[in-house]
Protein backbone atom coordinates (compact mmCIF):
# COMPACT_ATOMS: atom_id res chain seq x y z
CA UNK A 1 0.00 0.00 0.00
CA UNK A 2 1.47 3.76 -0.56
CA UNK A 3 1.52 7.09 0.24
CA UNK A 4 -2.04 7.61 -0.68
CA UNK A 5 -3.24 5.51 1.16
CA UNK A 6 -1.22 6.16 3.97
CA UNK A 7 -2.67 9.68 4.50
CA UNK A 8 -6.25 8.50 3.83
CA UNK A 9 -5.76 6.01 6.89
CA UNK A 10 -4.22 8.60 9.29
CA UNK A 11 -6.66 11.47 8.08
CA UNK A 12 -8.02 13.86 10.69
CA UNK A 13 -9.91 16.76 10.78
CA UNK A 14 -8.09 19.99 11.65
CA UNK A 15 -10.74 20.07 14.41
CA UNK A 16 -10.55 17.14 15.87
CA UNK A 17 -8.89 16.89 19.44
CA UNK A 18 -8.94 13.22 20.26
CA UNK A 19 -6.78 10.81 18.22
CA UNK A 20 -5.13 7.82 19.22
CA UNK A 21 -1.59 9.45 18.53
CA UNK A 22 1.40 10.78 20.35
CA UNK A 23 3.00 13.70 18.92
CA UNK A 24 6.93 14.37 19.84
CA UNK A 25 9.83 16.07 18.18
CA UNK A 26 13.43 15.16 18.82
CA UNK A 27 15.78 18.07 18.59
CA UNK A 28 19.41 18.48 20.65
CA UNK A 29 17.60 19.53 23.28
CA UNK A 30 15.91 16.35 23.69
CA UNK A 31 17.29 13.63 21.01
CA UNK A 32 15.28 11.00 22.26
CA UNK A 33 12.00 12.66 21.91
CA UNK A 34 10.86 11.24 25.38
CA UNK A 35 7.99 12.82 27.00
CA UNK A 36 8.69 15.49 29.33
CA UNK A 37 12.60 15.14 28.75
CA UNK A 38 13.31 18.33 26.33
CA UNK A 39 14.78 21.16 27.37
CA UNK A 40 16.82 19.64 30.40
CA UNK A 41 20.29 20.89 29.48
CA UNK A 42 21.81 24.37 31.20
CA UNK A 43 23.02 27.33 29.85
CA UNK A 44 24.96 30.04 31.13
CA UNK A 45 21.70 31.61 32.41
CA UNK A 46 20.56 28.20 34.20
CA UNK A 47 18.84 24.61 33.29
CA UNK A 48 16.15 24.30 30.66
CA UNK A 49 17.77 28.32 29.21
CA UNK A 50 18.26 27.63 25.77
CA UNK A 51 21.09 24.60 26.55
CA UNK A 52 21.48 22.86 23.84
CA UNK A 53 19.95 24.31 20.54
CA UNK A 54 22.58 23.12 17.97
CA UNK A 55 26.13 21.29 18.28
CA UNK A 56 29.37 21.73 16.21
CA UNK A 57 29.25 19.37 13.34
CA UNK A 58 33.34 18.16 12.54
CA UNK A 59 34.51 16.58 9.52
CA UNK A 60 34.12 13.10 9.15
CA UNK A 61 31.84 12.74 12.08
CA UNK A 62 28.56 11.00 12.24
CA UNK A 63 24.97 11.93 14.27
CA UNK A 64 22.16 9.92 14.49
CA UNK A 65 19.64 12.41 14.25
CA UNK A 66 16.88 10.02 15.12
CA UNK A 67 16.44 6.57 16.24
CA UNK A 68 12.44 5.96 16.56
CA UNK A 69 10.64 2.88 17.67
CA UNK A 70 7.44 2.65 16.07
CA UNK A 71 4.58 2.38 14.56
CA UNK A 72 4.79 6.23 13.61
CA UNK A 73 5.61 8.40 11.26
CA UNK A 74 7.85 11.22 10.78
CA UNK A 75 5.91 14.30 9.55
CA UNK A 76 8.37 16.99 9.04
CA UNK A 77 12.44 17.93 9.44
CA UNK A 78 14.06 20.81 9.41
CA UNK A 79 17.61 21.26 9.36
CA UNK A 80 19.99 24.21 9.28
CA UNK A 81 23.34 24.29 8.45
CA UNK A 82 26.60 27.03 6.90
CA UNK A 83 25.30 27.81 3.96
CA UNK A 84 28.30 26.63 1.74
CA UNK A 85 28.51 24.22 -0.43
CA UNK A 86 30.91 22.10 1.02
CA UNK A 87 28.71 21.51 3.62
CA UNK A 88 25.44 21.15 0.61
CA UNK A 89 27.20 18.69 -0.79
CA UNK A 90 29.56 16.85 1.53
CA UNK A 91 27.08 16.08 4.40
CA UNK A 92 25.19 13.32 3.30
CA UNK A 93 21.60 11.72 5.01
CA UNK A 94 20.73 8.24 5.23
CA UNK A 95 17.33 6.74 6.24
CA UNK A 96 16.91 2.92 7.51
CA UNK A 97 13.60 1.97 8.12
CA UNK A 98 12.34 -1.10 10.32
CA UNK A 99 15.87 -2.35 10.58
CA UNK A 100 16.52 -2.83 7.15
CA UNK A 101 20.53 -2.57 6.98
CA UNK A 102 21.03 -0.96 4.31
CA UNK A 103 19.53 2.93 3.57
CA UNK A 104 16.82 3.86 2.11
CA UNK A 105 17.74 7.24 1.70
CA UNK A 106 20.98 7.94 0.70
CA UNK A 107 21.48 12.18 -0.92
CA UNK A 108 23.63 14.92 -0.29
CA UNK A 109 22.07 17.03 2.49
CA UNK A 110 21.27 20.23 0.09
CA UNK A 111 19.96 17.82 -2.61
CA UNK A 112 17.56 16.17 0.07
CA UNK A 113 15.91 19.45 0.86
CA UNK A 114 15.32 20.20 -3.36
CA UNK A 115 19.16 22.25 -3.52
CA UNK A 116 20.72 21.05 -6.53
CA UNK A 117 24.61 22.00 -7.02
CA UNK A 118 24.87 23.32 -3.11
CA UNK A 119 23.41 26.45 -4.52
CA UNK A 120 20.92 28.05 -2.21
CA UNK A 121 17.65 30.04 -3.14
CA UNK A 122 14.31 30.81 -1.91
CA UNK A 123 11.65 28.25 -2.54
CA UNK A 124 8.60 26.66 -1.93
CA UNK A 125 6.73 23.67 -3.04
CA UNK A 126 4.22 20.88 -1.80
CA UNK A 127 7.26 18.91 -0.54
CA UNK A 128 10.49 21.84 0.37
CA UNK A 129 10.37 25.33 1.62
CA UNK A 130 14.09 26.63 1.50
CA UNK A 131 14.88 29.98 2.64
CA UNK A 132 18.41 31.94 1.58
CA UNK A 133 20.20 31.82 5.23
CA UNK A 134 19.44 27.64 4.53
CA UNK A 135 16.79 27.14 6.49
CA UNK A 136 15.77 23.99 4.67
CA UNK A 137 12.26 21.69 5.34
CA UNK A 138 10.90 18.75 4.11
CA UNK A 139 6.84 17.96 4.49
CA UNK A 140 6.76 14.56 3.21
CA UNK A 141 4.97 11.61 5.36
CA UNK A 142 7.87 9.34 6.59
CA UNK A 143 5.77 5.97 7.67
CA UNK A 144 7.35 3.42 10.21
CA UNK A 145 6.45 0.20 11.34
CA UNK A 146 9.25 -0.68 14.26
CA UNK A 147 12.05 1.28 13.96
CA UNK A 148 12.90 4.96 11.59
CA UNK A 149 16.57 5.68 11.63
CA UNK A 150 18.33 8.40 10.00
CA UNK A 151 21.96 9.39 9.80
CA UNK A 152 23.97 12.31 8.63
CA UNK A 153 27.60 12.05 7.80
CA UNK A 154 30.19 15.23 7.05
CA UNK A 155 32.42 13.90 4.52
CA UNK A 156 33.49 17.41 3.88
CA UNK A 157 36.52 19.25 5.24
CA UNK A 158 34.21 21.69 7.19
CA UNK A 159 32.71 22.14 10.37
CA UNK A 160 29.97 23.70 10.62
CA UNK A 161 27.03 24.09 13.42
CA UNK A 162 24.29 22.07 13.18
CA UNK A 163 20.50 22.40 14.00
CA UNK A 164 17.52 20.51 13.62
CA UNK A 165 14.26 19.47 14.07
CA UNK A 166 12.68 15.84 13.77
CA UNK A 167 8.63 16.42 14.02
CA UNK A 168 6.86 13.00 14.32
CA UNK A 169 4.07 11.14 15.61
CA UNK A 170 3.59 7.85 17.93
CA UNK A 171 1.15 5.18 17.27
CA UNK A 172 -0.07 5.33 13.55
CA UNK A 173 -2.22 2.97 12.61
CA UNK A 174 -0.92 1.69 9.43
CA UNK A 175 -1.68 -0.61 6.87
CA UNK A 176 -0.64 -4.16 6.76
CA UNK A 177 1.59 -3.53 3.58
CA UNK A 178 2.97 0.17 3.01
CA UNK A 179 5.83 2.15 1.21
CA UNK A 180 8.08 3.43 3.21
CA UNK A 181 10.34 6.90 1.53
CA UNK A 182 13.11 6.42 -0.34
CA UNK A 183 15.27 9.23 -2.04
CA UNK A 184 18.18 8.42 -4.46
CA UNK A 185 20.82 10.70 -5.91
CA UNK A 186 22.61 11.05 -9.25
CA UNK A 187 24.85 12.96 -11.20
CA UNK A 188 26.36 12.33 -14.89
CA UNK A 189 29.31 14.76 -15.33
CA UNK A 190 28.84 14.73 -18.73
CA UNK A 191 26.33 12.81 -19.63
CA UNK A 192 26.54 10.41 -22.62
CA UNK A 193 25.74 11.36 -25.97
CA UNK A 194 22.39 10.00 -27.18
CA UNK A 195 22.07 8.26 -23.99
CA UNK A 196 19.27 9.51 -22.02
CA UNK A 197 19.60 10.38 -18.24
CA UNK A 198 17.94 8.41 -15.94
CA UNK A 199 16.15 9.98 -13.11
CA UNK A 200 14.94 6.86 -11.89
CA UNK A 201 16.92 4.42 -12.61
CA UNK A 202 15.31 0.80 -12.81
CA UNK A 203 13.10 -0.08 -9.81
CA UNK A 204 11.50 -3.62 -9.43
CA UNK A 205 8.35 -4.31 -7.57
CA UNK A 206 5.32 -2.24 -6.60
CA UNK A 207 5.36 1.33 -5.48
CA UNK A 208 4.81 4.76 -6.21
CA UNK A 209 6.55 7.56 -8.29
CA UNK A 210 6.90 11.23 -5.88
CA UNK A 211 8.83 12.76 -8.67
CA UNK A 212 12.04 14.39 -8.66
CA UNK A 213 14.36 17.83 -8.07
CA UNK A 214 17.06 18.17 -11.32
CA UNK A 215 20.11 20.09 -11.51
CA UNK A 216 21.68 20.94 -14.67
CA UNK A 217 25.26 22.88 -15.30
CA UNK A 218 25.25 23.54 -19.16
CA UNK A 219 27.85 22.38 -20.87
CA UNK A 220 27.69 24.49 -24.10
CA UNK A 221 25.04 27.34 -25.15
CA UNK A 222 22.13 27.08 -27.37
CA UNK A 223 19.14 25.88 -25.51
CA UNK A 224 19.29 22.64 -23.83
CA UNK A 225 15.63 21.22 -22.71
CA UNK A 226 14.21 19.79 -25.78
CA UNK A 227 14.08 16.20 -24.28
CA UNK A 228 11.24 14.46 -22.85
CA UNK A 229 10.40 12.80 -19.98
CA UNK A 230 10.02 8.84 -20.70
CA UNK A 231 8.28 6.76 -17.39
CA UNK A 232 8.59 2.68 -18.42
CA UNK A 233 5.82 1.08 -16.18
CA UNK A 234 5.38 -2.53 -15.87
CA UNK A 235 7.45 -4.34 -18.25
CA UNK A 236 7.51 -1.36 -21.10
CA UNK A 237 11.15 -1.84 -22.95
CA UNK A 238 11.47 -0.10 -26.11
CA UNK A 239 8.91 2.68 -25.71
CA UNK A 240 7.64 3.99 -22.28
CA UNK A 241 3.93 4.19 -21.39
CA UNK A 242 4.45 8.14 -20.25
CA UNK A 243 6.23 10.34 -22.63
CA UNK A 244 6.72 13.88 -22.30
CA UNK A 245 6.82 16.62 -24.75
CA UNK A 246 10.06 18.46 -23.78
CA UNK A 247 12.09 19.69 -20.31
CA UNK A 248 9.99 22.57 -19.13
CA UNK A 249 6.72 21.34 -20.06
CA UNK A 250 7.34 18.45 -17.68
CA UNK A 251 7.63 20.59 -15.21
CA UNK A 252 4.26 22.61 -16.01
CA UNK A 253 6.35 25.58 -17.78
CA UNK A 254 7.01 26.26 -21.52
CA UNK A 255 8.55 28.31 -23.97
CA UNK A 256 11.76 27.45 -21.71
CA UNK A 257 12.33 28.01 -18.09
CA UNK A 258 10.91 30.44 -15.86
CA UNK A 259 11.87 31.29 -12.24
CA UNK A 260 8.48 30.46 -10.70
CA UNK A 261 7.88 27.91 -7.36
CA UNK A 262 4.40 26.40 -7.80
CA UNK A 263 3.49 23.27 -5.44
CA UNK A 264 3.98 20.55 -8.02
CA UNK A 265 6.45 22.10 -10.37
CA UNK A 266 8.74 25.07 -11.06
CA UNK A 267 12.13 26.32 -11.36
CA UNK A 268 14.09 26.95 -8.17
CA UNK A 269 17.29 28.33 -9.46
CA UNK A 270 17.58 29.84 -12.76
CA UNK A 271 21.16 30.94 -13.98
CA UNK A 272 21.19 31.57 -17.68
CA UNK A 273 23.90 29.72 -19.22
CA UNK A 274 25.19 28.25 -15.46
CA UNK A 275 23.24 26.57 -13.23
CA UNK A 276 19.33 25.33 -13.11
CA UNK A 277 17.62 23.71 -10.44
CA UNK A 278 13.80 22.50 -11.14
CA UNK A 279 10.78 20.19 -10.15
CA UNK A 280 8.38 17.57 -10.24
CA UNK A 281 5.89 16.45 -7.89
CA UNK A 282 3.47 13.74 -8.92
CA UNK A 283 1.33 14.16 -5.92
CA UNK A 284 -2.01 14.88 -7.84
CA UNK A 285 -1.20 13.13 -10.93
CA UNK A 286 -0.26 9.61 -8.95
CA UNK A 287 2.97 7.30 -10.76
CA UNK A 288 2.13 3.91 -9.34
CA UNK A 289 3.72 1.25 -10.56
CA UNK A 290 3.30 -2.95 -9.88
CA UNK A 291 6.31 -4.49 -10.97
CA UNK A 292 8.88 -2.46 -12.12
CA UNK A 293 9.30 1.10 -12.94
CA UNK A 294 12.30 3.50 -15.06
CA UNK A 295 12.38 6.80 -15.56
CA UNK A 296 14.39 8.66 -18.39
CA UNK A 297 15.30 12.28 -19.80
CA UNK A 298 16.65 12.63 -23.39
CA UNK A 299 19.87 15.32 -23.70
CA UNK A 300 18.52 17.23 -26.67
CA UNK A 301 19.61 20.85 -27.45
CA UNK A 302 17.95 23.26 -30.18
CA UNK A 303 20.40 24.95 -32.61
CA UNK A 304 18.43 25.38 -35.63
CA UNK A 305 17.07 22.47 -35.04
CA UNK A 306 17.11 19.41 -32.71
CA UNK A 307 20.59 17.74 -31.85
CA UNK A 308 22.06 15.37 -29.20
CA UNK A 309 24.11 17.38 -26.36
CA UNK A 310 25.56 16.29 -23.39
CA UNK A 311 25.85 18.25 -19.97
CA UNK A 312 25.85 18.18 -16.26
CA UNK A 313 22.97 16.28 -14.73
CA UNK A 314 22.13 15.51 -11.13
CA UNK A 315 18.87 14.80 -9.70
CA UNK A 316 17.18 13.25 -6.17
CA UNK A 317 14.33 10.79 -6.95
CA UNK A 318 11.84 10.54 -4.50
CA UNK A 319 9.28 7.44 -4.40
CA UNK A 320 7.37 5.00 -1.39
CA UNK A 321 8.13 1.42 -2.00
CA UNK A 322 7.79 -1.57 0.62
CA UNK A 323 10.22 -3.47 2.53
CA UNK A 324 12.35 -5.09 2.07
CA UNK A 325 13.80 -3.29 -0.73
CA UNK A 326 16.95 -3.47 -2.89
CA UNK A 327 19.92 -1.33 -2.36
CA UNK A 328 20.41 1.58 -3.43
CA UNK A 329 22.68 2.27 -6.87
CA UNK A 330 26.16 3.53 -5.52
CA UNK A 331 26.01 7.29 -4.53
CA UNK A 332 28.80 9.60 -6.47
CA UNK A 333 31.68 10.36 -3.81
CA UNK A 334 32.45 13.62 -2.28
CA UNK A 335 34.78 14.35 -5.18
CA UNK A 336 32.40 13.56 -7.68
CA UNK A 337 29.67 15.70 -5.70
CA UNK A 338 31.52 18.48 -5.94
CA UNK A 339 33.48 18.97 -9.08
CA UNK A 340 33.40 22.12 -10.92
CA UNK A 341 30.78 23.48 -8.03
CA UNK A 342 32.75 25.77 -6.03
CA UNK A 343 33.85 27.81 -9.37
CA UNK A 344 29.87 28.07 -9.78
CA UNK A 345 28.51 29.00 -6.66
CA UNK A 346 30.52 31.75 -4.67
CA UNK A 347 28.63 33.94 -2.02
CA UNK A 348 28.24 36.99 -3.88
Amino acid sequence: MLAGTIAAANEVKMYEVTVPVESRTISFENPTGEKGKAGMAASNIGVGRKGSPAKDFMPRQTYTLCDIKGPGVIRHIWVTVDRSVETLQGIVVRGYWDGQEHPSIEAPLGAFFGIMHGKLGAYQSAVHSVNPSAGMNIWLEMPFAKQAKITITNESNKKTPLFYYIDYTLGDKLPGKFGRLHVLYRRENPTTLKQDFEIFPQRTGSGRFVGCVIGIRPLEGNWWGEGEVKVYLDGDKDFPTICGTGTEDYIGQSWGLQPVTYLYGGTSLLEEGKLNTFYRWHIKDPIYYKKDIRVTIQQIGWRDGLYERQDDWSCSAFWYEPIPSAKLPPMPDINARMKNYLAETKEK
